[in-house]
C-alpha cells in the first residue's frame, strides 16, 4: 500500500513539473509529497519522480512510438505522465513485476482520469511490455 500511495504523489510531482518546468528536487521540496509516506516510501517517489525525468527523452520516445495517432504533446498532462511512470518502472526498475506497473498505472488512470484513458493507457503499456520483453505476467 505504501508503494501505491508513492506511486500517487509521484504522478502528483510529476504532473507539477510537467506544468512549472521545475526541477525535480524544488518540486520535492515545495510539495507535501513526504506527507503520509514512510521513509522508504518516500525514497521510492523520489526515485521514481528524478528517473522520469533523467529517462524523459527515452521514456516520450518509446510512448510515442506505441501511442497510435496521439503525439505526447497531445495527451493529458495526467494521462503522459501516468504513462512516463509506468514506463519507466518497466524499463529502468526490473525488479518491479510488469504486471504490478501496468495494473498501478491504469489504476492512477481510474483514480486520476477517466475510463477511456484507463483502456489507451493499459493497452499502450501492453505494447511496451511486449517490445521490452517483460514477462506480462510477472
Amino acid at each position: 500500500m505504501s508503494r501505491r500511495l508513492a506511486r500517487r504523489k509521484a504522478l502528483q510531482l510529476l504532473y507539477q513539473i510537467d506544468l512549472t518546468q521545475s526541477s525535480p528536487d524544488e518540486a520535492w521540496s515545495r510539495s507535501d509529497a513526504k506527507e503520509g509516506l514512510t521513509a522508504s516510501a518516500q525514497e521510492f517517489a523520489y526515485t521514481l519522480v528524478t528517473g522520469v525525468r533523467q529517462y524523459i527523452q527515452e521514456i516520450d520516445k518509446l510512448i510515442a512510438g506505441f501511442a497510435k495517432d496521439w503525439s505526447i504533446e497531445r495527451m493529458s498532462y495526467v494521462d503522459r505522465n501516468i504513462l512516463r511512470l509506468a514506463v519507466y518502472e518497466l524499463k529502468y526498475l526490473p525488479d518491479i513485476p510488469a504486471k504490478v506497473a501496468v495494473n498501478e498505472a491504469v489504476e492512477l488512470a481510474k483514480d486520476f482520469s477517466d475510463l477511456q484513458a484507463s483502456k489507451f493507457i493499459n493497452g499502450v503499456l501492453g505494447t511496451v511490455v511486449d517490445y521490452l520483453g517483460r514477462n506480462p505476467d510477472e
